[in-house]
């Protein structure tokens, strides 16, 4: 569009645009949906879990590195799972971060610890990530394919 100054742009704002209210009505139904909701709610119990695993699963003292790692990669799923039930259409991306963090999870007491990593800790961590890594698959994958259901 050209303006009467000769300038090329738009006159309204990326708010304004029509297609912004039907994405964001879009990523609303989909994250109001039976399985989004349970995977979100699963999401934020994994992280929780991974947060305070090593206080009961009483390796925090033999492992204070992972113990770390645990507290802080359990914070950072429960809070993308509370973006994804809140804010689903910005927190899309994030999602497929979930899924790394899962896969992490399952190798970090290996590469934090350099040395041979007690059952417990094996067992917790391994089952948590890919518990983590599963579910942050599931709902990234219900966050693409929400839009193209809906055309």
């Amino acid at each position: 569009m050209v303006g009467h100054d000769g300038t090329t742009g738009t006159t309204g704002t990326m708010r304004d645009h029509p297609d912004l209210a039907e994405m964001q009505a879009r990523y609303e139904r989909i994250s109001a949906s039976g399985s989004a909701v349970v995977i979100d709610g699963l999401v934020l119990l994994a992280g929780l879990w991974m947060a305070i695993s090593p206080w009961v699963i009483h390796f925090n003292a033999t492992a204070p590195d992972v113990t770390v790692n645990n507290l802080i990669l359990g914070i950072a799923v429960a809070v993308v799972a509370l973006g994804l039930t809140t804010q689903p259409a910005r927190m899309s991306r994030l999602a497929w971060a979930t899924a790394l963090v899962g896969a992490w999870e399952i190798v970090s007491q290996w590469v934090i610890q350099q040395s041979a990593s007690q059952a417990g800790i094996v067992v917790n961590n391994v089952i948590t990530g890919a518990i983590t890594f599963l579910l942050g698959i599931g709902a990234a994958v219900i966050l693409m394919a929400g839009p193209r259901r809906m055309r």
